[in-house]
């Protein structure tokens, strides 16, 4: 039974646009490289773009997989984006190259397993092949390791990116777009997790251990907006998330805040380095480990005052420093003890 609903699951999850919107050939003559032709005009996507890469990726489960790396002369930081359910690459190129202009980013775009030119069939599991051999291209072919690399995920693409962020100790930063906090939450809108659920993201957010930005539309009739909350207030450094009023599931893209807030996320992290990302770390467990601390009908809570000195010379334990608390001998802030000595209030 679990089985049938994980494969009713990923039914309603991929979506491939059928046919595929591009074709990729190999040019013939001088230097051979990959090109895509728009299924549509039969033209070169790119056109006479030359900043523009047409890769074919090799993954673990024996899939061949497309990818278009576009780079930017001034960029710093890359984004491997990660489409949603519904799109492949020949949809997305024009918001690609947008994006890398607007943003001042490399960009790296693939194709699930049987989505646009990919070989294969769209499974939970191939995507998370997909994108551990993008990741693994970025750093062998280009160099691009996680501490200059931002996981976008949309939708669907959330899954795969949350899995790869959840193994990536020093990744830049995540972006989750119209996200999914699982794929039966998205059917069934039950708040409990199943065996047979994919895209467990509710459960690997709290692995992420980067800056998360959470961008949902309110009237999202495909993925509620509770989704995006909810990931956001789970995550473990949320940035500030961007709710865009009136914006549906497929058109976030069109609203000038969407351009603007990714822009101020990404010149943040450009501004951050591990070094002293790290360094925040250390400072906010120092400071959480040395704050006083306080005793309230014997549970530990937290206090932004020193616990007073005992007047007994026998060691006891503090009270409590709730004036309004009943299950107290003393209820005053000055005499805090459960000992004999005599109250001093």
């Amino acid at each position: 039974m679990g089985c049938l609903v994980s494969q009713l699951a990923a039914k309603f999850a991929f979506f491939p646009p059928n046919p595929p919107t591009y074709q990729v050939k190999r040019t013939e003559g001088g230097v051979s490289k990959l090109v895509a032709i728009s299924a549509a005009s039969s033209l070169p996507l790119a056109g006479e773009d030359s900043s523009m890469e047409v890769l074919s990726i090799g993954t673990k489960r024996g899939n061949k997989i497309v990818a278009f790396f576009l780079r930017n002369p001034y960029a710093r930081l890359t984004v491997l984006y990660s489409h949603g359910n519904a799109a492949d690459l020949g949809q997305l190129y024009d918001l690609y190259v947008q994006l890398k202009a607007n943003l001042k980013i490399n960009l790296i775009g693939y194709d699930y397993s049987g989505y646009g030119a990919s070989t294969g069939k769209p499974s939970e599991h191939d995507t998370y092949a997909d994108i551990e051999a993008v990741y693994e291209c970025l750093q062998s072919e280009y160099g691009i390791g996680q501490e200059d690399l931002i996981l976008y995920g949309q939708s669907v693409g959330s899954g795969p990116t949350l899995h790869l962020a959840a193994k990536l100790p020093r990744l830049r930063g995540v972006v989750l777009h119209s996200a999914i906090l699982s794929g039966l939450r998205v059917l069934c809108h039950v708040n409990f997790t199943l065996c047979c659920d994919i895209y467990k993201n509710v459960n690997k957010i709290r692995k992420v251990k980067c800056p998360v930005l959470v961008i949902h539309g309110t009237e999202d009739d495909v993925v509620n907006w509770l989704h995006g909350n909810g990931l956001w207030k789970m995550a473990r450094e949320p940035f500030d998330p961007l709710w865009i009023k009136g914006g549906g599931h497929c058109n976030l893209e069109l609203y000038s805040d969407y351009v603007r807030h990714l822009r101020r996320f990404i010149r943040e992290l450009e501004s951050t380095t591990t070094k002293s990302r790290l360094a925040k770390i250390r400072q906010q467990k120092t400071a959480s480990s040395t704050k006083p601390s306080r005793w309230c009908c014997g549970k530990k809570t937290r206090a932004s005052w020193k616990l007073p000195k005992c007047p007994s010379s026998v060691r006891c334990r503090p009270a409590c420093f709730e004036p309004s608390c009943t299950s107290c001998s003393c209820r005053c802030r000055i005499c805090l003890c459960l000992c004999s000595a005599k109250c001093s209030c």
